[in-house]
């Protein structure tokens, strides 16, 4: 009976503690779930800020990339300078390999020791006026001896201690050769139009005194004419009328040679052709004008045929022109035409004359127009201007050999083909 009781106790007992275990485990295990789910938010929380900020930092790489690819196109360099330390470091450099000129972090003096001298030392001072405070700005151009390169800088304090003396300076280089190149092509296309000016007032000052000579002589040797009875008298005025109407002739003859050398300076007409008849009929025509005692016109061939690939025009006027200022300003003596082969592919054409000659200062500018080298003397007019433009246009080279007073040697080389 006992036994029995005792047996149905722990029954009762077991089923009672029964009904208290599955609420708590059934507790525990919601608990866990939901610890877990919890966790599993969390992971995916940090998991996507964590692929944002990969992806924030594959941003910031693939900028950092175009910008310094944006700093090398445009050829910048970004640096700083510590003002205490005195060093330069620099974080983004357009040159590279054997460009660069100092490395990543170096003394700040190396900034001048890579410049040509004439810019060393005012870029120093400008740094130096920097890095103690005494400006807030810097700005300089100077030119870099390794590449031969110029460049431009900028910099400013972007630091201060409580003293307010720079402790951080920002800056930046540019390289600026084109627009050196644009200053220096500025600065000669400049030069040229005030020397073509000048070219322009001087050349219409010297055309009115060269064109204004024979004028005066033509109107005032016409107006003696009515008065003069002595038959003798009125050919010479005549004589010396139409003496002047040639010189006039010529001289407009330039002025339209000249304006036909500038509008048309590439065009060439070639052909194959003997010019030693062609040479020859210009000094023969020549030797009419001289009167053949005082002044003998002479050749000097040693080809009695010379074949040329050229335009015949242009050749038959520089060798005219040649002749006639020769014949201008020699008085006593004699006017060679000649010619010698040179090296088999050329040709040299010259006249040679017993003038006045020629200083050595101004054998060059005797080709220019209008020149005049004696006040007391006509000037060359338009003539040996036309005929090395033509030389020139031929693809040839003019020149002169001569000494005051001892005669001059006008010459042009031009090749046979």
């Amino acid at each position: 009976m006992y036994f029995c009781e005792k047996m149905m106790g722990l029954l009762l007992y077991s089923q009672a503690e029964t009904s208290y275990t599955l609420p708590l485990l059934w507790g525990i295990g919601i608990l866990v779930l939901i610890i877990l789910l919890v966790f599993v938010f969390l992971q995916y929380r940090w998991g996507r800020r964590l692929k944002n900020e990969l992806a924030e930092l594959e941003k910031v790489k693939q900028g950092n990339i175009e910008y310094e690819f944006v700093l090398k196109a445009m050829k910048l360099c970004t640096w700083h300078i510590d003002p205490r330390m005195r060093t330069v470091t620099i974080e983004n450099d357009f040159r590279e390999g054997m460009n660069s000129i100092i490395g990543p972090s170096s003394s700040v003096d190396l900034l001048t020791d890579m410049l040509v001298k004439t810019d060393a030392q005012r870029v120093q001072g400008a740094i130096d006026d920097i890095c103690m405070g005494r400006t807030n700005f810097y700005h300089q151009k100077y030119m870099v001896k390794t590449g031969n390169y110029w460049e431009e800088s900028f910099a400013t304090v972007s630091e201060r201690d409580e003293n307010n003396k720079p402790t951080m300076i920002v800056g930046t280089s540019m390289r600026i050769d084109d627009q050196k190149n644009m200053e220096a092509a500025l600065i000669n296309a400049r030069n040229k139009a005030e020397e073509s000016d000048r070219l322009k007032t001087a050349f219409l000052a010297n055309m009115g005194h060269e064109i204004r000579t024979p004028l005066n002589a033509i109107v005032g040797f016409a107006d003696l004419l009515p008065v003069v009875d002595n038959e003798e008298d009125r050919n010479q005025l005549i004589t010396e009328i139409q003496n002047n109407n040639q010189k006039l002739l010529h001289i407009i003859d330039g002025l339209v040679s000249m304006s036909k050398v500038e509008a048309e300076a590439k065009n060439l007409i070639r052909s194959k052709i003997d010019v030693v008849p062609i040479i020859q009929e210009i000094a023969d025509s020549h030797a009419t004008i001289v009167d053949g005692t005082s002044v003998v016109v002479a050749t000097q061939f040693p080809y009695t045929e010379l074949m040329m690939n050229t335009d015949i025009e242009k050749l038959t006027e520089i060798v005219n022109n040649l002749m006639q200022n020769a014949i201008k300003f020699t008085t006593k003596g004699r006017v060679t035409l000649g010619f010698d082969i040179t090296d088999g592919e050329h040709v040299r054409i010259w006249i040679r004359d017993t003038g006045m000659g020629i200083a050595e200062n101004d054998k060059e500018r005797i080709f220019d127009r209008f020149v005049k080298l004696n006040e007391y003397v006509p000037g060359a007019g338009l003539g040996l201007s036309v005929a090395k433009s033509h030389t020139e246009s031929l693809g040839g080279t003019i020149g002169v050999e001569s000494s005051l007073g001892e005669g001059s040697t006008f010459w042009v080389e031009l090749p046979l083909n």
